[in-house]
C-alpha cells in the first residue's frame, strides 16, 4: 500500500468521525487500527505523519473549529 493511499484513507477515516461516525478503521502496518472520538488527535498526528513523508504533498489546511 503505498503512502498516498495511507493518506487517502486516513483522511476519509478521519473526515468519517467529524461528520458523526463514532468508530473507524483503517490498515496501518499491516494491522487494523480503530480511530474513536477520543483518538481524533491519534489519526491527526498519522495524517501528519504519512503528509511529511510525502514532503508535503497533498498538504491540505485543517478541518476549521467553530467556537461557539
Amino acid at each position: 500500500m503505498t503512502i498516498e493511499t495511507q493518506l487517502a484513507e486516513a483522511r476519509e477515516a478521519y473526515h468519517k468521525l467529524i461528520t458523526g461516525q463514532s468508530v473507524v478503521r483503517i490498515q496501518r502496518d499491516g494491522k487494523t487500527v480503530e480511530y474513536s472520538q477520543a483518538s481524533k488527535k491519534d489519526l491527526a498526528a498519522y495524517i501528519a505523519d504519512l503528509e511529511s513523508q510525502l514532503g508535503g504533498a497533498g498538504r491540505r489546511r485543517r478541518p476549521a473549529r467553530f467556537i461557539l
